[in-house]
């Protein structure tokens, strides 16, 4: 685990129950540095890149890690049959156009297979939508509920309270209007080109795309 700021580090092990446990994890690495930093240097293969940003805010650290370019450099970084995963923003019927099917529109110009998820969140009273994308195609073929549930009987201690198999095809149901924009969108998140269009009700804003 890669993160930038050992105050929030801090904060969450000592504020957040839940996840505090993790922490102690003998099979745990936590590093606080600058996380694109650490993937361009780092000579050793991943076989899972999960990737937890802020939002692409225009004066924010992170919008970079939503272009062409990173998720180029992430696929190089990946073992064969490597998946990368990002959270990408609002994915409610009227807020998922903002970030969440540009990235995935970007992300499919660098992987042969992208899904796209998303769940209610309502800390942030909306459903929130994350991409995942695979290194080999065939990969990207959903799973069957039963092989889910027998996977997480064999590698998880313990009972989960949300994930199962029924929930895992659940995340992957998308309503009429997300599959229609995410069909249709032809963005293409870029370092270069980027523009911004800020959301002031939402504090929201998101790299422009080039054609």
């Amino acid at each position: 685990m890669v993160d930038i700021d050992a105050d929030v580090v801090k904060f969450c092990k000592e504020n957040l129950p839940e996840n505090a446990e993790a922490f102690a994890d003998p099979r745990l690495e936590l590093v606080i540095d600058d996380a694109k930093a650490v993937l361009e240097q780092s000579a050793t293969g991943f076989d899972v890149i999960i990737m937890d940003l802020d939002d692409p805010l225009e004066d924010g650290p992170c919008y970079q890690l939503y272009t062409e370019e990173f998720y180029t450099m992430c696929k190089r970084k990946l073992n064969p049959g490597g998946v990368f995963v990002t959270q990408s923003g609002q994915a409610g019927v009227k807020r998922h156009h903002l970030v969440w099917s540009p990235v995935n529109s970007t992300l499919r110009q660098v992987f042969p297979a992208v899904r796209a998820y998303n769940q209610a969140v309502y800390s942030f009273m909306d459903e929130w939508g994350w991409n995942m994308a695979f290194v080999d195609g065939d990969m990207g073929t959903l799973l069957e509920p039963d092989q889910v549930d027998d996977r997480i009987a064999r590698r998880i201690k313990g009972e989960l309270r949300f994930l199962d198999g029924e929930s895992y095809k659940g995340l992957f149901c998308l309503s009429k209007a997300h599959r229609k924009t995410l069909a249709e969108e032809k963005r293409v998140l870029s370092r270069e080109k980027g523009t911004f269009s800020f959301m002031h009700s939402q504090g929201l804003c998101i790299a422009g795309a080039k054609s």
